[in-house]
């Protein structure tokens, strides 16, 4: 019996290490070619694993690419979440979003497998072929625009909830846009660090933010 629940426990595990091996293969290969340019063959050849491991994992391309994509949004929004930990406490609501936007930089920085093909996603509308994906991605940046909500909401709590509130409304689909285009800017090697892309977008955010706050 032990030797039956060992060998059950390694088959598990060798299941559950093949698995991210596809899902790793899968992000890679994505990012560089796009959904349509990605075939089952290639994600094998990338990861070394034979096809027929993709299919006992997954039942199509579709459902491959809608658990990449749920698997990166679960380790971005925990990354962003982990590095919004400990706000700080007063300032003003520009050196507040700058904490925010600081931070998030970095965190884009390290998921840049995940963010490309996100917006290679997007921007070619390939997932449509793929409704289960499609699902997924709109999911994404429904949470994506909801968290930078969040963050402009926060930078502007001390002027009182209300503003707050009508700011982070008006705002979050600009600051989305700005992000979205920092990433884009990144990946072309524009020749400026993440940082300095957020300082900028930090301004033109406060600077909104602060002439909505002012009108009645």
């Amino acid at each position: 019996m032990q030797n039956s629940a060992r060998q059950a426990h390694s088959v598990n595990r060798r299941g559950r290490r093949s698995r991210q091996e596809i899902l790793d293969a899968t992000a890679r290969v994505m990012a560089a070619r796009g959904y349509a340019g990605t075939s089952m063959s290639a994600l094998a050849k990338e990861s070394g694993l034979p096809k027929s491991a993709f299919y006992h994992h997954f039942d199509s391309k579709a459902g491959l690419l809608s658990a990449v994509m749920e698997r990166g949004a679960h380790e971005y929004f925990d990354a962003m979440r982990e590095a919004h930990r400990e706000p700080p406490e007063g300032g003003t609501p520009r050196e507040r979003l700058g904490w925010y936007l600081r931070r998030s930089g970095e965190v884009l920085e390290h998921r840049e497998d995940f963010l490309r093909l996100l917006l290679v996603l997007v921007m070619s509308h390939e997932a449509a072929e793929a409704p289960e994906a499609l699902r997924t991605v709109i999911t994404i940046r429904d949470e994506g625009r909801a968290y930078m909500r969040h963050m402009i909401r926060s930078a502007f709590l001390g002027e009182g909830e209300a503003v707050a509130d009508r700011v982070a409304d008006a705002l979050a689909h600009f600051g989305m846009a700005g992000f979205d285009g920092a990433f884009v800017s990144l990946q072309s090697a524009d020749g400026k660090p993440i940082g300095e892309y957020m300082s900028e977008l930090t301004d033109s955010v406060a600077a909104l933010g602060e002439a909505l706050a002012r009108t009645p």
